[in-house]
């Protein structure tokens, strides 16, 4: 199954919102916001059309999504139950096919992510103490560059 990418729309924010509060159960991640506030900064991310949504082709239900400001990635959260199946792949590729470098940054704990984004060709550029974000967690900086002959063929 190739799953759907559209952009959201303001009736995603429930659903991004629940895959967002799934990833927060994690052994190594402090549980900061209630449903409602994580409800309330999908729909914002949404009105910023930042938001790239994957959804089953045959259900219409959300498997993934990715929001992305230029360059800066604030957020990519798959499913559980459809991770491993290429849909965060597909999410990246699409954002790649459009910028010439993507960046982001991830828990130091994360280690599936750090797994997935190096594997994608991001390359660890800076560290952080936890200092900067919200949770007090060592977080690490990638960055994906388009190769030097593709990067002509992208928007500024």
């Amino acid at each position: 199954m190739t799953p759907h990418l559209r952009p959201a729309r303001t009736l995603d924010a429930g659903g991004l919102g629940r895959l967002m509060a799934e990833a927060a159960h994690q052994p190594w991640k402090p549980r900061l916001h209630s449903g409602a506030e994580t409800i309330a900064m999908a729909g914002q991310m949404i009105d910023h059309g930042w938001v790239t949504v994957a959804e089953d082709p045959a259900s219409g239900h959300l498997l993934g999504f990715l929001a992305r400001d230029g360059s800066y990635v604030h957020a990519l959260f798959i499913a559980p139950a459809a991770q491993g199946r290429g849909i965060g792949r597909g999410l990246i590729a699409s954002a790649q096919q459009l910028v010439a470098r993507l960046e982001l940054w991830t828990f130091e704990a994360n280690l599936q992510a750090r797994r997935f984004y190096e594997a994608l060709g991001f390359r660890l550029t800076a560290r952080g103490d936890g200092s900067a974000n919200d949770e007090g967690l060592p977080d690490l900086h990638y960055l994906w560059e388009a190769p030097a002959s593709a990067s002509s063929e992208f928007p500024i």
